[in-house]
């Protein structure tokens, strides 16, 4: 009996024990119309074990018996079948939506989904939100939907103007790495040298892609230098491009703000805006090939939010003038020293001269403001010297293309996207008034607005091939991209050429290339742990950097005979009150032979990636990678991560980083002239001079290094199953040292050194530099909680919360060099608008609540955003106003009028919120508005001032 009892307990654990033994179980994946679907996620419920689908939408496991297979894949509900021991398991999929698909970055893992990524990476379905809400450029609808996000238009800030500089937990614009379908996306030729945040960056131009293109975007909010290189401190933009084939989707979008503060604050209707695009994708053989067309056009007209220029606009001066004008006199002949025509035209208009019989004694009578009285002479209004304090105007195109051809049944395939875009951009500067010297009135004689005219190109293409090699996938590619930036500047003037000079000026542009290689090599072992992921490859990058001259008089300022001025002894053409008359095409000086220039530099990359799951309950990673450029030198960088599941539905996850970014080619070599207004709103001419010039030399200023940096993040992630409710919640710490800034502005002594002869060969007054200056940390916390729900019959309402809390802030000594400590110019190294710019200057407090309720066919989108407050950027502590809390509620209502057609109206900023108005006074808190200029402010950004903006959709979807 015992030895009967002793065999049935071999024979029931054995029995067990095969039961227990995982078997390979297989299939395809296919949507309701029965299409294979590649790249389904197909994971084993509560663990981090799964594969995806190949092109043919097959998939094989390694399974045991009683395991839930979850399938999932993005715009399709999840699917949850129980292994039964059946070795053949096709599954279709039904139209929904997931989050839950394999994500692209973060991870190597080709299995990996956002759920289970040991670092927090926001999934957004860019076709949702372009049906759903107002934004059809991707800065703000990422600005209105990822809390770490901040993007806005600038105003009033040269090239800024037209392409609005990004940020990612606070951290510049260049510090965000930016992919498309995994491949670095080169950044803009533009940096920015003017009074907005990220002054000193150079970012990417995300605008340049139409938002129609895009499948989904993956943003990646941890540092991951490690993994894909340069510029990824902050974290990673991903951008997943359509695959959509034999559907054709069209979309017209218009639009206008619909505001009390329109039209230089008068009210009604401004800033019109059209958007048009199309998508459609062929099939390519009988493999799941395809290639996805997608072409877009905008138009944006500009608008005001000035409502009065309160200063000065008129001296008696130009009184005299205008009696001299009327007489048929050229008033040019005014400016000789021969003072005779001035006294005549004097007393002609009744101006007391009290004797005055010489220049000096002139000066000093005629400087006498007189505005009130002019203005009523010439039947002006103040409106009429307004600036255009607002966005700028746009008109351009675009055009993308995604590809894939399977070459063989074992994944092979051959890929390439594409891209083109060329937009045209006004914008305005400061008004140039009649009392000024930069304004020659013998040609403006009320003054003028002076115009920056841009044509921005962009022009990409990605080839690649990839496929397995004894069981190991391998990814060969080669990625090329361009962005070039020329200037027009148009209704100005070079006011030291007096009547020769021309209105308007080729200024001269830039141009960025860059070009990647990637050899990316990686193989899945699912029989090792519970999965183990290597990866290690390589990459190549050559990039280039290139400055264009314009026309000669748009960057010098001459003698009253007509001679360019090379040094500073040299005497310039002056107003008749004795003002050296600037040189220049007015608000926008061009770039001269000496600022042209062409510089290249390569660097070159190895890196490995290990990604382990241990068990089914603890993964682990590491990724090291070497870099080394050829003008600064080498890096390497780790990263460290890991993810427990703690429970089927909670994971606690955690990441170290190192990180660095090397300066751009545009920080190491750009130089030219700009026209800056201070505080005052006075204009400087300020020359920005590379690190390796003469005046860098001088002025003790070092050479340009890289940036360095350590990061940590520590979160969770938890799943509420019977609640329908996902949150995640990642707290972070980074650490920057010597990060590279734009310097203050050094004056020359005014004495014919050599630093004033340089400042004059450049038509400047003071210099400026990039520097690596200071050391910085952020911290923060950001939580995103997703709900879904069916509410009733055919109904269904989907929210989503999202938040985030940071700080950055300046951490130690100003990294300044003895030079500047012995001349007492630290401060100027790192002056204290910088400090704002960096610290408070966009909201380091964002939370974000989106709902969206879809019955039958009918859809209601509304969102909630809340900003946090902000600090005007100005040097001035007593300036340094705070502008409050803000929300601002979107709202749009869709109805699907057809199969094919759906119909979308609604608001951004629906109640017409608008940030703090500039104080007044210095007693209110500020003094900031530049005589009536800035009502509100240009230096601190939250959400713009455009005011309500009301748009309608037409779409139509034909397959």
């Amino acid at each position: 009996m015992k030895l009967k009892n002793y065999f049935l307990l071999v024979f029931l654990f054995v029995s067990i024990s095969i039961l227990a033994q995982s078997y390979k179980v297989e299939g395809n994946v296919t949507d309701e119309e029965n299409t294979p679907l590649p790249g389904v996620s197909v994971v084993i419920k509560g663990t981090t074990s799964g594969t995806s689908t190949d092109f043919d939408g097959y998939y094989s496991l390694s399974v045991s018996q009683g395991d839930i297979l979850v399938f999932s894949f993005v715009g399709f509900s999840n699917k949850e079948i129980t292994m039964d021991g059946s070795t053949t398991i096709d599954v279709a999929m039904s139209s929904g939506l997931s989050l839950e698909e394999v994500v692209i970055i973060g991870t190597r893992n080709p299995n990996r989904t956002a759920v289970d990524s040991p670092v927090p990476v926001d999934v957004i379905d860019v076709q949702e939100l372009t049906s759903q809400g107002p934004q059809v450029n991707l800065n703000q609808i990422l600005n209105f939907v990822a809390p770490s996000f901040t993007s806005n238009t600038q105003t009033i800030s040269d090239g800024t103007d037209h392409i609005d500089p990004a940020s990612l937990r606070g951290l510049g614009p260049d510090q965000v790495l930016v992919l498309i379908n995994g491949k670095r996306r080169h950044n803009s030729s533009l940096v920015n040298v003017n009074g907005t945040f990220g002054r000193g960056s150079v970012g990417t131009d995300l605008n340049a892609i139409p938002s129609a293109a895009i499948k989904r975007l993956e943003v990646l909010r941890d540092g991951a230098a490690a993994q894909y290189g340069s510029d990824a401190i902050a974290g990673v933009i991903n951008i997943v491009l359509n695959t959509n084939v034999n559907e054709l989707t069209f979309k017209v979008t218009t639009g206008a703000n619909f505001s009390k503060n329109a039209n230089d604050q008068t009210g009604d209707v401004d800033g019109e805006t059209v958007n048009v695009s199309a998508n459609y994708g062929l099939p390519l053989g009988d493999k799941g090939g395809y290639i996805n067309f997608t072409g877009d056009f905008d138009y944006r007209d500009d608008y005001s939010r000035m409502k009065e220029w309160e200063g000065s606009v008129f001296n008696l001066y130009n009184t005299v003038e205008r009696f001299a004008l009327n007489d048929g006199y050229n008033v040019a002949n005014l400016l000789d020293d021969d003072v005779a025509d001035v006294i005549q035209y004097a007393d002609a208009a009744g101006i007391n001269l009290n004797g005055a019989t010489t220049k000096p004694e002139l000066q000093d009578i005629l400087s006498a403001d007189n505005t009130d009285s002019e203005l009523s002479a010439r039947g002006l209004e103040r409106t009429d010297f307004n600036m255009r304090v607002g966005q700028s105007a746009l008109r351009g195109g675009r055009f993308f293309a995604n590809f894939s051809l399977p070459l063989d049944n074992q994944g092979t395939q051959l890929y390439s996207f594409a891209g083109m875009s060329s937009r045209n951009g006004n914008s305005a500067g400061f008004y140039r008034l009649p009392n000024q010297s930069r304004t020659y009135t013998p040609a403006y004689s009320n003054g003028f607005l002076p115009e920056i005219n841009s044509k921005v190109s962009d022009k990409s293409v990605s080839v690649g091939i990839k496929g397995k090699i004894s069981d190991w996938d391998v990814d060969f590619s080669n990625t090329w991209g361009k962005n070039s930036f020329l200037y027009t500047i148009g209704n100005t003037f070079n006011a030291s050429l007096q009547n020769a000079s021309p209105t308007t000026f080729d200024a001269g542009g830039f141009a960025f290339m860059q070009n990647t290689v990637n050899l990316d090599i990686s193989k899945f072992y699912d029989d090792m742990f519970s999965g183990l992921n290597i990866a290690f490859g390589a990459e190549y990058r050559l990039e280039n950097y290139e400055i264009y001259a314009g026309e000669e008089a748009s960057y010098s300022q001459y003698t009253s005979a007509g001679e360019a001025i090379a040094l500073s002894t040299q005497d310039p053409s002056r107003d008749f009150f004795g003002a050296a008359r600037p040189g220049g095409s007015q608000v926008f000086p061009g770039f001269s032979p000496n600022n042209e220039l062409s510089r290249d530099r390569n660097s070159v990359a190895g890196y490995f990636d290990l990604e382990a799951d241990l068990s089914e309950t603890f993964l682990a990673s590491f990724a090291t990678r070497f870099e080394d450029y050829s003008d600064f030198g080498s890096t390497i960088n780790f990263k460290l991560a890991t993810l427990i599941k703690a429970s089927e539905n909670f994971n606690i996850r955690a990441a170290l980083n190192t990180g660095f970014r090397a300066p751009s080619l545009h920080q190491l070599n750009f130089n030219s002239t700009s026209t800056i207004f201070d505080q005052n709103g006075d204009p400087q001419e300020v020359g920005t001079f590379s690190n390796d010039s003469r005046a860098a030399q001088l002025l003790g200023i070092p050479q340009l290094k890289e940036e360095t940096s350590k990061s940590v993040s520590v979160g969770f992630t938890t799943k509420l199953p019977d609640a329908n409710m996902s949150i995640t919640l990642d707290g972070y710490f980074v650490s920057i040292d010597d990060r590279v800034v734009y310097t203050g502005q050094f004056q020359g002594p005014g004495t014919g050194t050599e630093l004033d002869n340089l400042l004059a060969q450049a038509n400047a007054s003071a210099a400026s530099f990039f520097a690596n200056a200071i050391d910085t940390e952020s911290k923060g916390l950001d939580i995103v909680v997703t709900h879904s729900a069916e509410i009733g019959t055919n109904a269904r309402l989907k929210s989503d919360l999202s938040a985030t809390l940071s700080q950055t802030k300046q951490v130690g000594e100003i990294n300044s060099s003895e030079v500047l400590e012995n001349a007492g110019l630290v401060s100027t190294y790192f002056p204290e608008d910088s400090r704002v710019y960096l610290e408070e200057a966009v909201p380091r407090t964002k939370v974000i609540l989106s709902n969206s309720y879809t019955k039958n066919k009918l859809n209601i989108f509304l969102r909630n955003v809340y900003f946090g407050e902000v600090t005007e950027a100005t040097t001035n502590i007593d300036r340094q106003q705070v502008f409050g809390t803000k929300l601002v509620t979107d709202l749009s209502l869709g109805y699907k009028t057809s199969e094919s057609m759906t119909i979308t109206v609604g608001a951004n900023n629906l109640f017409d919120i608008y940030p703090d108005r500039a104080a007044q006074s210095l007693a209110d808190g500020g003094n900031n508005r530049s005589d009536g200029r800035f009502d509100w402010s240009r230096r601190a950004q939250q959400f713009g001032i455009g005011g309500r903006f009301l748009f309608a959709r037409l779409s139509f979807v034909l397959k």
